[in-house]
């Protein structure tokens, strides 16, 4: 006999706060608003109840959370280095695996950050908030 834990009501948050995060504060850094529209109409990182049944246990939803951590850390330090290639695969594979749709690859961000970018998206959290 083998005995379960169901990941916990905080780690199925935690995925959805670090995809959140990834729209708001990675996404931006590389793309577009049409492309980031795009990502939308697609579900990437789609986190629904339906998906988060793949990742249900407590150590598949660790992997999950530990696996976009990762792939953030690396896109947030912009050193990419081949030695990260590698890290960087095998988490967006990890990810693929519990039913997260990640089409991105390590060099798209390599060629997204090569392009001008000079605007401030709309999906950019704000800097500052002011009540009316």
């Amino acid at each position: 006999m083998k005995i379960v834990f169901a990941s916990t009501p905080g780690q199925v948050e935690k995925v959805e706060e670090l995809a959140q995060y990834f729209y708001t504060n990675i996404l931006p850094m590389y793309f577009s608003d049409e492309d980031i529209r795009e990502f939308e109409k697609h579900e990437v990182l789609n986190t629904t109840k339906e998906l988060n049944d793949n990742f249900s246990t407590l150590g598949e939803a660790f992997r999950v959370i530990t696996s976009l951590q990762t792939i953030i850390s690396i896109l947030e330090s912009g050193d990419f280095e081949d030695k990260y290639l590698d890290v960087f695969e095998k988490n967006a594979k990890t990810l693929r695996t519990y039913g997260i749709y990640f089409p991105f690859h390590y060099h798209q961000f390599i060629d997204a950050l090569d392009k001008e970018s000079d605007y401030i998206s709309i999906y950019s959290k704000a800097a500052n908030e002011y009540l009316v």
